[in-house]
C-alpha cells in the first residue's frame, strides 16, 4: 500500500506533551498585515519545528448584552440565540432559515496517540467536541422585526449534518457519511419522514474533516458536495484519502457520483457567483509549517481541476513533508484565485445576491473566518467581504463583523456558515456563541426598532 509520510511526525509525537501547557513554540508571524491575502499573496519559506505553534482562544460565549462589532454603516442583531453549536445556514424560498445544529461524530481513529489526545483537548478548549445535536432547526421571523419568534426542530436523528439544499419539494442534507433526502412542503415546521440515502460520502473511523458542504446547481440537476481530507498532509496514508479532499458532483436522481475537482484540503464553503455562474469554494489549507503558511483561499472551481493537496500548496509550492514526492501532480496543480489569510479557518462563503445592503456589497463574497488555533498573533475570528466586478475579485478584503475575541483573547463567538436572508440581510452562524447574527444597514435596523 502506498503511504504518504510526514517527516518529523514521530519526533513531534515524542515532544507533543509540551502542548499541554497550551503554549506554542517559535516566534510569531513575520508578515505585514494582508500580505497573505488577495490574488498575489506573499508566501515565505516554510518554518518547520518539532512542536507547532498553539494559540487557542478559549471558548467563553457572549456576556449579557454583548454582540459582534459591525463595520461602519452596518448594524447587527441576534436573529436567534440558545442554539446548539450552529454551523451552517440555508434560507428557504418562504424566508424560513434552516440551521444545522451539529458537531463532530465519534471518530476513534482520528489522531490516536498522545498527539491526538492533546489535539482533542485543544479543540474542546476552542469550543468543539461536544456531543452533536444532529438536527436541523427552523427559524421563522413572521413579523419581520429581525428576531425569529418561532424556533422548531424541522428534522432530527441525523449524523453530524452540515450542508443543505432544496430542489423542488426535496430537501437534501449532507450528513458526515452520506447525502440524504426528505420531502419538504412550503411552510413545514417538522418533518417526520425517515431520510433516504441519495449517495454515500467518505466517513469512517478517522473522518478528520467531518463536515460535508453541499450546494445544488441552479437547474437542480446536480448536487455538489465538498469533502475534506482525512489528515493534515496525508500522514494517515493515501488509502485513507480515497474520495477525499475533493468536490463531488452527484446526480440526485440516481446517486451517481463523480469527482468534480480534487486536491482541495477542506472545501468547506460552496457558492455560485451571481455574474459568472461559476462555482466558488472556500478552502481551509494545511498546518504546521509556520505562522504565515499556508493561506486559506477561495477560488472558482475548474471542472477536473487539481489544486495540489497534499503534494503542493498554492500552485507548485512543494510540501517536502509529503513522501514520496509526485512531481507530475505538482506540475498540474492550479493556483487559487484569492488568498484569505493563513490559518484563518475560512469555512463560510456566501455571495451577496440581495439589495438591502449598500450597492458596494452586491455580488461580492462574504467569508466566515472561524479563527486560528495555531498562529501568533491569532487570525480570523471575523466575517470579511471581498468585492467582485464582472464575476472576479476586484479589491482588498474588508472587515464586516469583528469583536468575536474579547480583550483577554477569549472567543465570545466563532463565525462559520453564512447565508443571505430573503429580505437581504446577511446571516452568520456563530457556533461558540450559539447564535445566528443578522447584519443589516444601520438605517434599516433603526426603522425596524420604530415599528409599533
Amino acid at each position: 500500500m502506498t503511504r504518504v509520510a510526514t517527516a518529523g511526525t514521530f519526533a513531534r509525537l515524542a515532544t507533543v506533551a509540551g502542548l499541554l501547557a497550551f503554549a506554542g513554540c517559535g516566534s510569531g508571524a513575520e508578515q505585514l498585515a494582508h500580505q497573505d491575502m488577495g490574488p498575489n499573496p506573499v508566501l515565505p519559506p516554510p518554518a518547520h519545528s518539532l512542536i507547532p505553534t498553539v494559540a487557542i482562544a478559549p471558548a467563553r460565549g457572549w456576556p449579557p448584552g454583548a454582540m459582534p462589532t459591525p463595520a461602519s454603516g452596518l448594524a447587527v442583531n441576534a436573529l436567534a440565540t440558545g442554539l446548539a453549536h450552529p454551523r451552517s445556514l440555508y434560507v428557504l424560498p418562504n424566508g424560513d432559515v434552516l440551521v444545522a445544529e451539529t458537531d463532530a461524530p465519534p471518530k476513534p481513529e482520528d489522531g490516536k496517540g498522545l498527539k491526538g489526545w492533546v489535539m482533542k483537548l485543544l479543540m474542546h478548549r476552542a469550543g468543539s467536541g461536544t456531543p452533536s445535536a444532529n438536527r436541523i432547526r427552523l427559524l421563522r421571523d413572521s413579523d419581520g422585526d429581525g428576531v425569529a419568534e418561532t424556533q422548531s426542530v424541522l428534522l432530527q436523528g441525523l449524523n453530524s449534518p452540515f450542508g443543505m439544499a432544496l430542489v423542488g419539494d426535496t430537501l437534501y442534507v449532507a450528513d458526515t457519511d452520506a447525502v440524504v433526502a426528505v420531502p419538504y412542503h412550503t411552510g413545514d415546521t417538522r418533518i417526520d419522514a425517515r431520510p433516504r440515502t441519495v449517495a454515500p460520502l467518505p466517513g469512517g473511523l478517522i473522518n478528520h474533516h467531518w463536515t460535508k458542504s453541499l450546494v445544488a446547481s441552479r437547474d437542480g440537476r446536480h448536487l455538489y458536495a465538498g469533502i475534506g481530507s482525512n489528515s493534515n498532509v496525508g500522514e494517515n496514508g493515501l488509502a485513507a484519502e480515497t474520495g477525499r479532499a475533493a468536490i463531488d458532483e452527484i446526480d440526485p436522481g440516481t446517486g451517481a457520483t463523480r469527482t468534480f475537482a480534487s486536491g482541495l484540503r477542506n472545501p468547506a464553503g460552496l457558492a455560485w457567483q451571481p455574474d459568472s455562474g461559476a462555482l466558488w469554494v472556500a478552502v481551509n489549507e494545511r498546518d504546521e509549517i509556520g505562522n504565515d503558511l499556508v493561506p486559506d483561499y477561495m477560488t472558482a472551481v475548474q471542472a477536473g481541476g487539481f489544486y495540489g493537496w497534499p503534494w503542493s500548496y498554492y500552485g507548485q509550492h512543494v510540501d517536502v513533508r509529503v513522501q514520496p514526492p509526485q512531481p507530475d501532480r505538482v506540475a498540474a496543480a492550479l493556483v487559487p484565485d484569492y488568498a484569505l489569510g493563513a490559518h484563518t479557518a475560512s469555512l463560510g462563503l456566501a455571495f451577496y445576491d440581495g439589495t438591502l445592503l449598500p450597492a458596494h456589497f452586491w455580488h461580492g463574497a462574504f467569508v466566515g473566518q472561524h479563527g486560528s488555533w495555531n498562529r501568533r498573533p491569532q487570525s480570523g475570528y471575523k466575517v470579511i467581504f471581498v468585492p467582485f466586478t464582472a464575476g472576479r475579485p476586484s479589491g482588498d478584503a474588508e472587515d464586516v463583523l469583528t469583536g468575536f475575541l474579547d480583550a483577554g483573547g477569549h472567543a465570545q463567538g466563532r463565525p462559520v456558515g453564512l447565508a443571505v436572508a430573503r429580505d437581504g440581510a446577511l446571516l452568520v452562524a456563530d457556533d461558540v456563541g450559539g447564535r445566528v447574527w443578522r447584519v443589516t444597514p444601520a438605517a434599516a435596523t433603526a426603522a425596524q426598532s420604530r415599528r409599533p
